[in-house]
């Protein structure tokens, strides 16, 4: 882990763990996981944010241990983005940070981006492209085979399934056959799956994202901020062997024209060869250089 430490922080009512790198009077890198993940995940790209000045921190996003399990039970895309507002705010980030996200992190990313464009200064989105692009792709019949998960979750027994050979068989199909040992990873995703409530506060973002009526009204403004267009251009990254949201489905043929169009002017788009889902673990030093480039 090299120098990365933890820490933890109030922000938007909530008591967050995380994960920092790099010196405290830097230009602040917010880093988002997603499911079924960590903020560990992100550790190939801390170090790197570091050594080039800035105070990285990856938090663990709401529901997921050490970070507390919201009493409202909101895990909507809006909760998600005010979320990383307030930490923004609660961590003193100022116009110059850089705000970065994957899988329901991406959410978040754009959510937070658009919702308060003034507090970031660069805008990165992993594996999930803008909801225009994800809810087309969705419906196609291979795609809907691959999510088969979001409709066990919709279920009373999605609580009994989500457990750690699920979680395995996830990380399996979602990353490319290289022979790479995932175990670290699951371990790390299963610590922030240790009780039942935050089992329960994972697959309460999918919940949310099917049924409206466990949208809170008090993340409306935000909710409508993550599904919009902003203005802060993006740079959009996904696994072209991404086994949970297929390439072949966002980017067929290789084409990433949609994600350009849906994402604001100036944006990039681009595919990781040889890499899934996980695309900043499967290939770190290619996705690194993608990420400083831009925020160069």
């Amino acid at each position: 882990m090299g120098d990365i430490t933890t820490g933890s922080v109030m922000a938007n009512g909530l008591e967050f763990g995380y994960l920092t790198a790099g010196p405290e009077d830097g230009p602040l890198a917010l880093l988002l996981h997603g499911f079924p993940d960590s903020a560990h995940t992100w550790r190939h790209l801390m170090p790197e944010l570091a050594a080039a000045g800035y105070r990285a921190v990856a938090p663990f996003m709401r529901g997921y241990a050490p970070t507390a399990v919201p009493e409202d039970g909101a895990y909507q895309s809006g909760a998600l983005a005010a979320d990383a507002v307030a930490l923004h705010e609660a961590l003193g980030g100022g116009s110059d940070a850089v705000v970065i996200g994957h899988d329901w992190g991406a959410f978040a990313t754009y959510g937070a981006a658009n919702a308060a464009p003034g507090r970031w200064r660069k805008v990165v989105a992993m594996s999930v492209p803008p909801i225009s692009v994800t809810a087309t792709a969705f419906f196609e019949y291979e795609q809907l085979k691959r999510s088969f998960y979001i409709f066990v979750f919709q279920t009373p027994l999605a609580e009994a399934a989500l457990n750690r050979a699920f979680v395995e068989g996830l990380w399996r199909d979602w990353s490319p056959d290289d022979g790479r040992d995932r175990s670290e990873d699951v371990d790390h995703a299963m610590e922030c799956l240790a009780a039942p409530a935050n089992v329960a506060a994972a697959i309460g973002y999918y919940r949310a994202m099917l049924d409206p009526t466990r949208l809170v009204k008090r993340y409306a403004a935000e909710q409508e901020a993550a599904t919009t267009m902003g203005e802060l251009p993006v740079l959009y990254l996904h696994g072209a062997e991404d086994g949970c949201l297929g390439a072949d489905t966002v980017a067929p043929g290789g084409d990433l024209g949609a994600i350009e169009a849906a994402l604001p002017p100036g944006s990039r788009a681009g595919l990781v060869p040889g890499a899934g889902h996980f695309l900043q673990l499967d290939r770190p030093e290619e996705v690194n250089g993608h990420i400083l480039d831009w925020l160069a």
